[in-house]
């Protein structure tokens, strides 16, 4: 199915894509807010850039952007995947409990922000380039990953990472020696073992893009996670 965005607002787009059985492409989507809020069971290829809160609530539908996305994609999304060929703006993943979100370029502030496991759910962001401040800001399971590709001569993620993090683990493709870490958490070299535990979908995220997985696990990895002696540790973890 083919729907033309271009005189179509949220409301009439998403009656369109929820009345559809088909694989829908979707063209000339100029800021529409909410595309596919809640969907399930649909796969949806998006030909422009969508507005804020793409996919929020989303229940295992699939859906490709061809270009950016706004800002607080995946916002409480439940299950299912967003594949972004392009750049993606704050607060992607925002409250997120379950899928995947994967971005070839730049991610803004607070990606994963309040990010969590919930049961068998679990979510994962994996970003191709740098990521800005505050990623992973109060963080409470699943994974992150920023990789800093084409960021040679800039910090894979901005200020505060991983500010009020109590649970989850973070991943970035760096020695991370220029960045400042807060109090709440730990940063180590990543191990072997640390490592496999990506490399599934790590492999994903390559095939999605068309880039080497030998090229990018040639490189050292940070991960992050809570510190022990964190002071969120007794607020929001049962003993």
């Amino acid at each position: 199915m083919v729907l033309l965005a271009n005189n179509l607002d949220y409301k009439s787009l998403n009656e369109q894509l929820r009345s559809s059985n088909e694989e829908c492409f979707i063209s000339g989507v100029c800021g529409q807010r909410f595309i596919a809020a809640g969907m399930g069971n649909k796969k949806i290829v998006i030909d422009g850039i969508p507005g804020n809160a793409l996919g929020a609530y989303l229940n295992g539908a699939e859906i490709t952007i061809n270009g950016n996305a706004q800002d607080a994609v995946g916002d409480t999304m439940n299950d299912g995947k967003i594949i972004i060929h392009g750049n993606v703006g704050d607060a992607a993943g925002y409250a997120m409990r379950g899928g995947k979100i994967y971005v070839k370029g730049n991610a803004g502030y607070r990606a994963g922000i309040h990010m969590k496991a919930y049961k068998e759910k679990f979510p994962v962001i994996i970003i191709g380039g740098c990521a800005g401040s505050f990623l992973g800001e109060y963080q409470a399971g699943g994974i992150i990953v920023a990789l800093g590709l084409g960021c040679e001569n800039r910090k894979i993620v901005g200020n505060f990472p991983g500010t009020g993090m109590h649970g989850g683990k973070m991943f970035l493709r760096s020695d991370c020696k220029n960045i400042s870490f807060p109090e709440q958490v730990s940063a180590k070299k990543a191990t072997k073992a640390d490592l496999d535990e990506l490399k599934g979908y790590l492999i994903e995220y390559c095939e999605c893009f068309g880039l080497s997985l030998d090229e990018i696990m040639n490189s050292p990895f940070t991960l992050v996670t809570p510190n022990t002696k964190n002071p969120y540790k007794q607020m929001y973890i049962a003993n």
